[in-house]
């Protein structure tokens, strides 16, 4: 007996079409999910690829607007944080 995910190929689509739209947001949250994580990865001041040559990044943010939406300037606020 040989198991096998006969519903994924072309043939199996036409048989089962209602699959369709399941495998597609299956897809799309998939790519969602590990897109996200590739930002926080690369984006988010909490890691640091190169310590060697910035050895804190969250320094760098000090002005910058790291977050999707956001209502605030972050140019433009005071620097009420010490800096170490």
């Amino acid at each position: 007996m040989v198991l096998g995910l006969k519903s994924l190929s072309i043939a199996g689509m036409k048989q089962h079409p209602s699959l369709i739209p399941l495998l597609a947001c299956l897809f799309v949250g998939c790519s969602g999910a590990a897109l996200y994580t590739a930002r926080l990865a690369l984006k988010s001041p909490d890691v640091s690829w190169n310590k060697q040559k910035n050895a804190e990044p969250w320094q760098e943010y000090e002005n910058k607007q790291y977050k999707f939406i956001s209502s605030r300037d972050y140019s433009s606020l005071p620097q009420e944080r010490p800096k170490f």
